[in-house]
């Protein structure tokens, strides 16, 4: 097995080599050991970066990151919290499809002014509303 050296992490990745060490302090990556002073990783750390960046992307914070990597089936805690985080998501979504839908109609209306348009002013208020507004 060839291993990846940070700086071809960095590269594939996308992340700086400083965030590649932040992440291993913080528990997220394990390197597998060292050629002289650089860090070397197995190829399967670009899945967990993946992960890890999805996870950000959702809105989990590192450490909630950290604890859900090397979580077991019985982590009642962290389940509770992955179910309210898939809630969450699932309005984040809810609301950003309502927004796509008023934008697809705004690029096509031709009601002048537009923010006056009947159809969009109805799409903007579903959007608000579904934001808690």
């Amino acid at each position: 097995m060839t291993l990846l050296d940070i700086a071809e992490v960095a590269e594939k990745s996308g992340l700086a080599p400083s965030a590649l060490r932040f992440y291993e302090k913080r528990g997220l990556l394990e390197p597998a050991g060292r050629n002289g002073l650089r860090r070397l990783y197995h190829p399967d750390v670009l899945r967990r970066l993946d992960l890890v960046a999805c996870a950000r992307g959702a809105g989990f914070t590192i450490a909630e990151i950290a604890r859900f990597l090397v979580a077991t089936p019985s982590d009642a805690a962290l389940r509770e919290r992955m179910a309210e985080k898939a809630a969450e998501l699932e309005e984040t979504i809810d609301r950003l499809n309502r927004m796509r839908e008023s934008l697809r109609h705004a690029a096509t209306c031709d009601h002048v002014p537009l923010v006056e348009c009947p159809d969009f002013k109805q799409a903007i208020t579903a959007t608000e509303a579904g934001h808690g507004r």
